[in-house]
């Protein structure tokens, strides 16, 4: 009898086990929740809209299209990443390929934000869909998030520095970031009763050893990470300027780094609030006016989390249909 679709997995007759059934199903719901979540999400923040269609109008061209160029960059960052651990695995894919995945990626984070599970399992799923062995597929994320967190502690550490330079490292601040450095990057042991979360830690035993060994590779993956972190303080650098606000690019990579650490050390996802909150904070410490702090972080944010919504949504559709056959 012909082998029926999506029963691969009791070949040699024995069930799949119970928190895999629940995994699967899951895994079923997650395009349709993602969908979900980003037009609640939308709606949730149409204000930002409008604010975000008043400031591009008063913003200067030259420097508005420096900002949207930076976080295109990104993706492209990102991607890079990506194609050296696939090369490393001998499962090189194109770039171009990789970004659009990208910025699936960040679509499914931004709608169901949750230590960016959504967002894994999907380019895990993507990954396959490919024809990339589920191994290398499963080292993306996984190193992506060494290389992630080796960048972002590196630097949370010059930050610092740069504060103490400029004799504006508060102790409050230096508190801040030794938490970040004691406690954000370690995954909490009750997260791993959650099914998803369970999944992904299991299935890291399916990644390449000798990927996860080589020092070469995680080095590089640290480095395009880093690209990220300073194409975002380039962009709020450009918005800044481009609202008639100068401010050197020190200043936008404190503020920047400084409201990605409370971010991630809050409750709230995506740092809804807390970002915005801290990065205007710590511009007017920096001598910005707080009118032009407010204006340039909202503009940040803006192009961050609404710039892909769009396109994120219109590739997601074909990545649904493409990655559904790799959920299991």
């Amino acid at each position: 009898m012909p082998q029926r679709p999506g029963k691969s997995d009791q070949r040699d007759g024995r069930a799949p086990p119970a928190h895999a059934i629940g995994f699967e199903r899951w895994r079923s719901w997650l395009f349709g929740l993602i969908l979900i979540a980003a037009l609640v999400t939308a709606i949730g923040h149409w204000g930002e809209i409008a604010v975000f269609t008043r400031l591009v109008r008063e913003a200067e061209p030259l420097w508005l299209g420096l900002a949207i160029a930076l976080q295109l960059g990104t993706y492209a960052s990102v991607a890079m990443a990506w194609r050296e651990i696939l090369r490393a695995a001998s499962a090189s894919r194109r770039l171009s390929l990789l970004m659009r995945i990208a910025v699936t990626k960040l679509f499914a984070d931004q709608a169901l934000p949750g230590a960016g599970m959504g967002g894994n399992v999907l380019l895990v799923a993507q990954l396959r869909a490919q024809g990339i062995p589920r191994g290398a597929a499963v080292a993306v994320p996984l190193i992506s998030t060494i290389g992630f967190y080796a960048a972002y502690a590196f630097f949370a550490i010059a930050m610092l520095v740069l504060l103490w330079l400029n004799d504006q490292a508060t102790p409050l601040m230096a508190g801040t970031v030794t938490l970040f450095l004691c406690v954000a990057i370690p995954l909490p042991p009750r997260f791993e009763r959650i099914a998803p979360v369970r999944s992904l830690v299991e299935s890291v035993a399916q990644a390449p050893a000798r990927l996860l060994n080589d020092r070469g590779l995680l080095i590089r993956v640290a480095a395009y990470n880093a690209l990220v972190f300073l194409a975002d303080a380039g962009t709020l650098f450009a918005c800044l300027r481009a609202l008639g606000t100068t401010a050197d690019l020190s200043t936008s990579f404190i503020a920047v780094i400084m409201a990605s650490i409370v971010a991630t050390l809050g409750p709230i996802p995506l740092g809804l609030g807390s970002f915005e909150a801290t990065s205007i904070a710590t511009l007017r410490l920096l001598g910005v006016p707080f009118e032009a702090g407010l204006a340039g972080t909202m503009l940040l944010r803006l192009l961050t989390l609404w710039l892909p919504l769009l396109p994120g949504m219109i590739l997601m559709r074909g990545a649904m249909k493409r990655a559904r056959p790799h959920l299991r």
